[in-house]
């Protein structure tokens, strides 16, 4: 019989994730890495794109979220002005508000910085339909570095004029294959 052997838990600092990072996830109690986690953050930590695919509840958004957060803040040729630098699109605001959520939290410690001006918190934003426009045209004002969002209500938003697309380095779908039935 052979025995049974557990894997070593790989931590996100093994990963290579920012300390603010892995701050603001230990404070959440996440200190290890799931399988989708350890598979795709070195890939994606090192710039390349990837598509991965996991059952619900076994990390996915930490696995683009994490890199995400992570590129867009250590990238020093784009400065963070307020104008979007990634988009996440999922098909449901019940998907959009637990995105949001997590991504905040794992942001909790990260800063933008722009020449100029003092360094403020990075600003995650939701954008979804059923609620009304004039608080997600606000938070749009008010700068937004990552907007996570449902299809219509980003349409109608980005046709409107309130949210700017061109300045994306990072565009995530997630759970892409719903949105496509």
């Amino acid at each position: 019989m052979t025995p049974l052997t557990t894997h070593p838990q790989i931590t996100f600092a093994q990963l290579g994730v920012r300390e603010e990072i892995v701050r603001a996830l230990t404070e959440q109690g996440i200190e290890h890495a799931f399988a989708i986690q350890e598979l795709t953050l070195p890939l994606a930590l090192s710039g390349n794109d990837l598509i991965g695919q996991a059952r619900t509840g076994m990390g996915k958004t930490f696995a683009f979220g994490v890199p995400l957060l992570q590129r867009i803040t250590t990238d020093t040729t784009r400065q963070l002005s307020g104008i979007p630098r990634a988009l996440v699109v999922v098909p449901t605001r019940e998907l959009c508000i637990q995105v949001f959520e997590d991504l905040t939290g794992a942001a909790k410690y990260l800063t933008a910085e722009s020449e100029g001006a003092p360094s403020r918190p990075l600003s995650v934003v939701s954008i979804y339909g059923g609620r009304a426009y004039e608080p997600q045209i606000e938070s749009l004002r008010a700068g937004a570095d990552v907007v996570v969002g449902t299809p219509g209500r980003l349409l109608d938003l980005a046709q409107q004029g309130h949210l700017q697309l061109g300045g994306l380095s990072v565009l995530v779908l997630d759970e892409a294959d719903e949105m496509l039935d």
